[in-house]
């Protein structure tokens, strides 16, 4: 399990910097997973909406109003090039 998120900031577009337990932080850009992906994500295309993201201090990972969330491991290995760990069969 990577270190999850304990900052972010909204810079542009759909452009957030996000900082992790461990210090790092990194711009990631985050058109490619909520445009043209409708369903919960449809709000938000809506920067306003966008805009309102929060940091859920349980589960250490973005939160949006709807409730929408995406996976810290995934976002920490996207800001750092650090691949995720393989999942070993059952």
């Amino acid at each position: 399990m990577f270190p999850r998120i304990t900052r972010v900031r909204y810079i542009q577009d759909y452009w957030l910097e996000l900082t992790f337990a461990d210090g790092k932080q990194a711009r990631l850009d985050f058109k490619d997973r909520v445009v043209d992906r409708g369903g919960v994500f449809a709000p938000l295309e809506d920067l306003d909406f966008f805009k309102r993201v929060h940091v859920d201090p349980e589960i250490g990972t973005l939160v949006w109003p709807n409730e929408v969330d995406f996976c810290p491991d995934v976002l920490y290995s996207d800001a750092t090039g650090i691949p995720l760990p393989a999942l070993e069969p059952a």
